[in-house]
């Protein structure tokens, strides 16, 4: 099954990546009153866990730096209640998809046969362990197809990412240490220049890549050592092995229709730019 998991992971991702690619979602958060994308994502994307404080984001969200969750949880709440901001994400994330997908596609058989197999294995699969996703279960399923495919592929998104986080805690890997070898394995170079670091104070930086090092995961200039990585290919084998349990839910003849049904969509997404 984790095969199964990934190719799933391949197909279903391009579906919650226009919460963060395109602008309609951006727009909804705005317009309640949010005042910057930071306030808007931290809101809407921890609002399931209820008003928790900022330490339990930071714990749940994992790959942040410490004091970024702070600067906008509880303020953000504070602005927009919680379940204001995580209802503008999902009608701004859904105007997204069919924006994108056309007439044609949002309203086609497929793509309700597609939310309707999405919705079964994200249902059905176990909360324990799982913060985030167990968090995204609480909320009501939505009954338009288009909706309900967005929710159910960002359920799934977020059990992959709480079983991923396992993986990284098992293999000592912080939150930060595997942003670097996220870029390093996309061949980005320096490591320390990726979009999701890079605003990060140099010192803090330089002691991150000095770890890797002292550990043999990076070389001097930057790149994967041997050790690094099979370290990261194991990580990422267990994430997808984590990540299979949803898929037990469907059956073989399920899986094959769901991947039929999802691939005209998510190449219709990927060729828009949600990648």
């Amino acid at each position: 099954m984790t095969h199964t998991a990934r190719r799933m992971h391949e197909l279903l991702e391009p579906v919650c990546l226009v919460t963060f690619f395109a602008g309609e979602a951006d727009r909804e958060l705005a317009a309640l009153g949010h005042r910057t994308y930071w306030d808007g994502y931290f809101a809407s994307r921890a609002a399931p866990l209820g008003r928790v404080p900022a330490e339990v984001v930071h714990a749940a969200f994992y790959s942040f730096a410490d004091g970024e969750a702070a600067r906008h949880i509880p303020s953000a709440w504070e602005t927009v209640p919680p379940e204001e901001s995580v209802a503008a994400r999902l009608r701004g994330s859904a105007a997204s998809l069919r924006r994108i997908l056309g007439e044609g596609l949002a309203g086609s058989p497929g793509l309700v046969r597609a939310a309707d197999l999405t919705t079964e294995a994200a249902t059905r699969a176990p909360t324990e362990g799982r913060v985030m996703f167990a968090g995204m279960r609480t909320l009501p399923i939505p009954g338009d197809p288009v909706a309900r495919l967005w929710h159910s592929a960002t359920m799934l998104r977020e059990h992959r990412g709480d079983g991923h986080v396992a993986a990284l805690v098992g293999a000592r890997i912080g939150g930060t240490e595997a942003h670097v070898l996220s870029a390093i394995e996309q061949g980005i170079h320096p490591p320390e220049s990726f979009g999701r670091i890079h605003h990060l104070p140099k010192e803090r930086l330089a002691s991150v890549m000095a770890g890797l090092r002292e550990r043999g995961l990076v070389d001097t200039d930057g790149r994967f050592t041997d050790a690094g990585r099979a370290t990261k290919a194991r990580i990422e084998a267990l994430t997808d092995e984590l990540a299979a349990p949803p898929y037990d839910a469907l059956s073989p003849a399920e899986l094959a229709e769901l991947v039929t049904e999802l691939e005209p969509l998510t190449a219709r997404l990927v060729a828009a730019g949600s990648r």
